[in-house]
C-alpha cells in the first residue's frame, strides 16, 4: 500500500473526514447514483494545440474546475501540456504523465481530470502510468448529473449515459479484475468477472432503454394533450446556471430549485402563463446546455430535448455577466442543431444585467438584434420580454377578415375569445373583423369568412350565367 492509500485507511479507520472517494465511479449500476463521502483532491490537465490559443484552454480549465467543484471535489492544481496532436496511447505523452504524477504526488491528489475526452485505452494506459484515477471532463459532468437527477426519467436517463460511457471502458483491475493472457485453460476468475459485468451492464441497458421508451410515449401523448388545448409552447433554452429557474419562478411562480451552480436542474419542467396581452402559454424550463456537452448525455435525454424541439418558440437565456457570453450563445445554438431544434424561432434574453457591466450588455444588445437586457432575479425588463413573446407568437398566426351579421352578436364575442381582434367596421352586411386566428379557430369560423364570400358570390354568378 503506497504512502497515500496508508493515510486515506488511517483517516477512514479513525472516522476522520477524508479526501479519499469514489469520483467518477457513478456509484452502483442498479441506481447510477453517487453517495458522495469524500472530497478529493484534482488535479486539472487541458491541452493547448494548433487550434487553441491559450486564453481558450484557460476559459475550459476555469469551467472544468467549476464542474469538478460543482461535484463535490476540491481542484488543487492545473497543468498544460502543449502538444500538435494528442498521444494515441496516453494523450499527452509519458515524460507529461511523469510530471503529472510527481504534482499529484505533491498535493497528495486521488485523480486527474482531463479537459478532453480520453479514450478507453488512453484512461487505461494514463491510470497504470500515474497510479491514480484518470477521468475525463464527459465523466465529471455525467457525475454532477448522477448527483442532481431527481425524477424516475432523469434518473433513468442519467443512468443510461453512464453505462453508456462505462460498458467501453471496463479493464481488468488488479488481481479481481485482470484478463487473460489467452489460450485454452487460462480463462480465469478475472476474466469471469469481467464477462459478467459486460452482461450485467448489457442488460441493465437493455432494460433501461425499454422503460425510457414507454416514459417517451407517455411524454409524447402529454405534448399531444397541450397541442389540443390549443396553448403556444415557449421553452426556457441556455447555457447551464444562465438563470432558467429563476426566470421561470419569477414568470410563474413554480417550485422549482435554484442554485448558482451548474446543472442544479435536470428535469423539465412546464407551467402555465398569462403573457400581458391575455394569451395563455406553456412555459418550459429545460436543462442547461454546455460546451463539449457530452454526446451520450444528447441521446440520453433526447425525450426530454424534444421538448425544445416541438416548442413554438423559444427563450434563448444568456448570462449577461459571463466571461464569454458569445461562446454561451455559439455553444446552445450548435446544440440546438443537433437536437432538430435549429429551425425553432430564438428570442435572445440576456439575464443578470444588474451584474453585467453595462456597456457590455449595451454592445451586446447591439449585436443581436431583437434581444432584451433583463433580471430575473430582480424582474428588471422582464415585463418587456413578455410583451416580445406576445408579438412573436402572434405573428405566427394569420390575419383573417370575417364578415359576421349583425344578427350572430355570439360569433362575434367568440371572435374576441378566440383570437386577437385588430379592427373592427361596419357595412350593410354586418360588422367586418380583422383578427388573429389560429387553425382551429379559423375552422370554427369559416362560415364567416370575406373570401368564403367571395367565393360563395361567384359560384352564384356563374351559375346565373350558365342558365
Amino acid at each position: 500500500m503506497g504512502s497515500s492509500e496508508q493515510h486515506a485507511a488511517g483517516q477512514r479507520g479513525s472516522g476522520a473526514r477524508s479526501h479519499r472517494g469514489a469520483f467518477g465511479e457513478f456509484g452502483g449500476a442498479e441506481s447510477g447514483l453517487i453517495d458522495r463521502a469524500f472530497t478529493e483532491q484534482i488535479v486539472l490537465v487541458g491541452m493547448l494545440s494548433a487550434d487553441r490559443t491559450a486564453d481558450e484552454v484557460d476559459a475550459n480549465l476555469d469551467e472544468l474546475e467549476r464542474l469538478v467543484d460543482t461535484a463535490g471535489a476540491n481542484p488543487v492544481d492545473r497543468i498544460v501540456q502543449r502538444r500538435d496532436a494528442p498521444d494515441p496511447a496516453t494523450f499527452i505523452g509519458r515524460g507529461k504523465a511523469s510530471e503529472i504524477l510527481d504534482v499529484s504526488m505533491a498535493h497528495d491528489a486521488d485523480t486527474v481530470v482531463f479537459d478532453d475526452e480520453l479514450t478507453p485505452a488512453q484512461q487505461y494506459n494514463l491510470e497504470r502510468l500515474l497510479k491514480r484515477t484518470a477521468l475525463d471532463r464527459t465523466a465529471v459532468i455525467l457525475d454532477i448529473f448522477a448527483q442532481n437527477a431527481t425524477t424516475l426519467e432523469g434518473k433513468a436517463q442519467v443512468e443510461l449515459a453512464q453505462l453508456r460511457y462505462r460498458l467501453p471502458r471496463l479493464r481488468g483491475r488488479g488481481r479481481q479484475l485482470s484478463q487473460q493472457a489467452g489460450g485454452i485453460g487460462t480463462r480465469g476468475p478475472g476474466e469471469t468477472k469481467l464477462e459478467v459485468d459486460r452482461r450485467r451492464i448489457q442488460r441493465r441497458l437493455t432494460r433501461l432503454e425499454r422503460d425510457l421508451r414507454g416514459l417517451r410515449r407517455t411524454r409524447l401523448n402529454q405534448r399531444k394533450s397541450r397541442r389540443r388545448s390549443r396553448y403556444r409552447t415557449v421553452a426556457i433554452v441556455g447555457y447551464t446556471n444562465a438563470g432558467k429557474s429563476t426566470l421561470l419562478r419569477r414568470l410563474t411562480g413554480a417550485n422549482v430549485l435554484i442554485e448558482d451552480r451548474l446543472f442544479a436542474t435536470l428535469d423539465a419542467t412546464t407551467r402555465r402563463l398569462q403573457l400581458p396581452g391575455g394569451e395563455t402559454v406553456l412555459v418550459t424550463d429545460t436543462v442547461g446546455f454546455i460546451k463539449k456537452l457530452p454526446t451520450s448525455l444528447v441521446e440520453a435525454f433526447m425525450s426530454t430535448l424534444e421538448e425544445v424541439a416541438e416548442a413554438d418558440l423559444l427563450v434563448h437565456l444568456v448570462d449577461a455577466s459571463a466571461a464569454e457570453p458569445e461562446m454561451h450563445i455559439d455553444v446552445v445554438r450548435s446544440v440546438l442543431r443537433e437536437i432538430g431544434a435549429g429551425g425553432v424561432e430564438e428570442l435572445i434574453a440576456f439575464n443578470k444585467c444588474d451584474a453585467a457591466d453595462e456597456r457590455l450588455v449595451h454592445r451586446l444588445l447591439g449585436a443581436y438584434e431583437g434581444a432584451h437586457a433583463i433580471s430575473s432575479d430582480t424582474g428588471d425588463g422582464v415585463v418587456e420580454l413578455l410583451l416580445a413573446v406576445g408579438d412573436r407568437l402572434r405573428r405566427r398566426t394569420e390575419v383573417t377578415e370575417l364578415r359576421i351579421p349583425y344578427a350572430r352578436g355570439d360569433a362575434l364575442a367568440a371572435v374576441h375569445r378566440e383570437g386577437e381582434v385588430l379592427s373592427e367596421s361596419h357595412d350593410d352586411r354586418g360588422t367586418v373583423v380583422h383578427a388573429r386566428l389560429d387553425e382551429v379557430a379559423r375552422s370554427l369560423f369559416a362560415e364567416f369568412e370575406t373570401a368564403a364570400d367571395n367565393r360563395s358570390t361567384a359560384a352564384e354568378a356563374a351559375h346565373s350565367s350558365r342558365q
